[in-house]
């Protein structure tokens, strides 16, 4: 861990000195592209101008590091920050084991045989990943736990500040399945949370970071049918 940090913290550090070494070319370019040429020769013109053609092109060569570089440092930051080995908190839950009902497609809309369907026949369009205004269908919400996401329901009128730690555990990624925070009307309670996987259930009277982070490392990505990352990016691609 600490060997992965300073090897991050370095790639930041080279990124901003090409940056800053950018800056300074840019800069030295653009006053040779100012400087009074009037008292020069030809010869002395041209050279000025190979000068300030080649500070232009080694600025946007050091730019161009500084922005790889510094972009490698933000991913690998994001991908540390959200390692969902940091939910693997190992607290004791209690998850419902539900009824399969199978895992067909249909665009026509589906009478679930749950009030929150865990699985079932779905649409063929599934959802991205992130925080939701609205409950969106059930139909496509099912389509995702067959990929192996996580859905976590909240009440409409949640604590705000409840609805920020959950939106921050959409940012989590395992593989090729996400996690989707979605305001339901069907909870009965404002603090109550519903997580759902492929077939389980998992039911908070309140909000608890330890049960709901355990529930994401246990079942995430545990889905029938597992789509690889490099396709499914962020969801909503099948």
């Amino acid at each position: 861990m600490h060997q992965g940090f300073d090897t991050t913290f370095l790639l930041l550090y080279i990124g901003l000195v090409f940056f800053a070494a950018a800056v300074a070319g840019y800069w030295f370019s653009n006053k040779l592209h100012h400087r009074n040429t009037s008292q020069l020769k030809k010869a002395q013109k041209a050279e000025l101008t190979k000068k300030r053609k080649l500070a232009l092109r080694a600025s946007h060569a050091m730019l161009g590091l500084a922005v790889v570089l510094i972009g490698i440092n933000l991913i690998q930051y994001t991908s540390g920050k959200y390692s969902i080995e940091k939910l693997n908190y190992q607290a004791e839950i209690q998850v419902v084991n539900d009824k399969d009902y199978g895992g067909g497609h249909s665009e026509a809309p589906i009478r679930y045989e749950m009030k929150i369907p865990t699985s079932g026949t779905h649409s063929p369009h599934d959802l991205k990943f992130g925080l939701y205004k609205e409950r969106p269908p059930y139909e496509n919400l099912v389509h995702n736990l067959e990929h192996g996401d996580i859905i976590i329901y909240f009440h409409p009128q949640a604590n705000p500040d409840i609805v920020k730690r959950i939106e921050e555990l959409t940012k989590y990624r395992k593989a090729g399945a996400g996690i989707l925070g979605v305001p339901n009307s069907d909870l009965s309670q404002p603090d109550q949370i519903v997580m759902t996987a492929w077939t389980k259930t998992m039911e908070l009277p309140a909000y608890d970071e330890s049960k709901a982070g355990t529930f994401i490392y246990q079942y995430i990505n545990q889905g029938p049918e597992k789509i690889p990352p490099e396709v499914r990016q962020g969801g909503g691609t099948m």
